[in-house]
């Protein structure tokens, strides 16, 4: 089949990917925060010094981190048939892209976090602030800029799970190149994918420099 007709296909697979990379980025992005921040604040010395929570999250990381995506799918496959019923179709995939990116983002969240000045939250608390209000008023904030970079960074490694995603039914770019690509030899569909993978990147990393920037300036 030529081009022209798998445009409807191209645009449906298009969709997916979209709805794949931003519900696993939002998801993914709102654990890893939790995951990052209690990786820093309950290392030793720090606000909410805890060694077993520490030592758990810090080797879940470690463990899951490793894992090429990929294997990883099949390693969460019962999970995610116990969690979504099935691991077939777009939206059984977002599990395992959530559960994986959620510790990658946190290791992000906590390498930029440890750059804070301490002097920042010794004065904070100083002040009367409590735990929770350092954290949100002061950590964050203070490291808001990075960390919109890290994760316009962790949407590009998304971007990838999802083409890994299409490879085991998750449809998709990956789904469309592998099929009528790869498998039909049409070098031209495998072409036009790179290219709009290209452009969604490209996209993505442009409003992550320009937030970024926003708020570095603030």
């Amino acid at each position: 089949m030529g081009l022209a007709g798998l445009w409807p296909t191209l645009f449906t697979s298009i969709g997916q990917t979209i709805y794949m990379v931003l519900t696993t980025l939002v998801l993914a992005g709102i654990f890893g925060l939790a995951i990052g921040v209690l990786l820093y604040a309950t290392r030793k010395g720090n606000i909410l010094q805890n060694a077993a929570v520490f030592n758990v999250l810090n080797v879940l990381v470690n463990v899951i981190r490793p894992i090429p995506f990929i294997i990883f799918l099949a390693v969460a496959q019962p999970l995610t048939i116990a969690v979504i019923g099935t691991s077939i179709g777009t939206t059984s995939v977002i599990f395992p892209m959530v559960l994986m990116a959620s510790f990658v983002v946190g290791r992000v969240v906590e390498q930029n976090l440890v750059a804070i000045d301490p002097g920042v939250i010794e004065a904070a608390r100083a002040m009367g602030a409590g735990k929770l209000r350092v954290i949100l008023t002061v950590l964050i904030p203070e490291q808001l800029a990075p960390l919109i970079l890290g994760y316009t960074f962790m949407f590009i490694g998304i971007v990838d799970m999802s083409a890994m995603a299409g490879y085991v039914g998750g449809g998709g770019l990956g789904n469309f190149a592998i099929v009528y690509g790869y498998q039909q030899f049409n070098y031209t569909a495998t072409l036009v994918t790179v290219v709009f993978i290209i452009i969604l990147v490209q996209v993505a990393q442009l409003i992550g420099n320009v937030l970024a920037k926003k708020f570095l300036r603030r």
